[in-house]
């Protein structure tokens, strides 16, 4: 499979989360192929975002509000008819959510089970992708890679929210939406990294931040081991997903993992050190010593199933996806046109997928 232009050329596509950093990319890249995007989220947050920066609501409609309201959102999907919903709206840091613990299950939880019963009102839906994590797994803290059949899980609030949105979808999913025609699967990918995300406490973007004014960065657990990868990565496999379930593709509506290749799964002292070669100025970090919330300390991703019948795998290493990080954050920095430059790096990953 490939994701093509001819596919999604006049789809009409919800995604919701659209002002985020991952949904921006995916609203400006399906607008890139010709799909009819509209959105559902809330504003884009206050300073910068990827949203703001590639000016992306020059292309991109939608509606702003929040996804716990389910009337709203039954109304969105009535109004707008789509075909395929993608959604992405989420409270996504694991920190925010030992701060604001009910506020990221009601809206990771509620906002989803809202969208599945909209989803069950509105005739002209035949396929959802809910992106979830990879850090809904039951992290045993072991070398193996995570499969899609293994046991759910999360210490956490945010992951643990996330594991019950599996759930959640896969009781929906026999219960109700596969008797009525639409294909629902659900998408676990790694820690994506990659230009126009300023979350706060997520690695790149607080040491670009730091760095950018000449201070050290703090890190919290330089041993902890990801799954890195650009953000392009797992969205080019919620794409080919949302094609295998339009295409009514035998197994797609299900639990899939989009995870990097073994040697991204790399350490946070590892991604600074490679990050610090990178960077033109001068790249510090040091070690936080205060006590810190439980982190998981090993994570990695099985993708063998997307592999073999998606056909998808990584398209950019690991040092690649840094390079292409830094070069976005230096062409912000430098004032140039960050939605062409966006859309740049968008047809470099797609003809490297080729």
């Amino acid at each position: 499979m490939a994701v093509t232009p001819e596919f999604w050329r006049g789809r009409r596509v919800l995604l919701t989360g659209h002002t985020g950093f991952k949904g921006g990319w995916l609203a400006l890249w399906l607008q890139h192929m010709g799909a009819q995007v509209q959105g559902y989220a809330l504003p884009a947050p206050r300073g910068d975002s990827l949203w703001q920066a590639a000016r992306l609501d020059q292309l991109i409609t939608g509606e702003l509000a929040d996804i716990r309201d389910p009337q709203r959102l039954a109304a969105a999907l009535h109004a707008q008819q789509p075909e395929l919903i993608l959604h992405l709206a989420a409270q996504p840091l694991v920190r925010e959510s030992y701060r604001a613990p009910v506020d990221t299950w009601s809206t990771n939880v509620t906002g989803t089970l809202n969208l599945l019963e909209a989803v069950r009102q509105c005739d002209s839906v035949r396929a959802v992708v809910v992106v979830t994590t990879d850090k809904c797994y039951d992290n045993r803290e072991w070398v193996w890679p995570y499969r899609e059949q293994d046991p759910l899980g999360g210490h956490d609030p945010y992951s643990s929210s996330k594991a019950a949105v599996e759930l959640l979808c896969a009781s929906w999913r026999a219960s109700y939406l596969k008797a009525q025609g639409v294909a629902l699967a659900t998408a676990r990918a790694g820690n994506v990294i990659g230009g126009g995300d300023w979350s706060p406490e997520r690695l790149l973007p607080d040491v670009l931040r730091q760095w950018q004014q000449q201070q050290p960065v703090t890190l919290r657990y330089p041993g902890a081991t990801r799954p890195w990868q650009h953000v392009l990565e797992p969205l080019h496999g919620y794409l080919l997903l949302a094609q295998a379930l339009l295409q009514h593709r035998e197994g797609a509506d299900s639990a899939w993992n989009f995870g990097p290749d073994a040697a991204d799964v790399a350490s946070v002292g590892t991604v600074v050190e490679q990050l610090a070669q990178l960077w033109p100025g001068e790249a510090r970090w040091q070690l936080e010593a205060a006590a810190q919330p439980h982190e998981a300390g090993l994570l990695a991703l099985d993708s063998a199933k997307a592999r073999h019948l998606l056909a998808w795998k990584p398209t950019w290493s690991l040092s690649q996806a840094l390079a292409q990080t830094v070069r976005w954050h230096q062409a912000w920095q430098a004032g140039e046109g960050m939605q062409r430059h966006t859309l740049t790096q968008i047809e470099d990953f797609q003809n490297s997928t080729r």
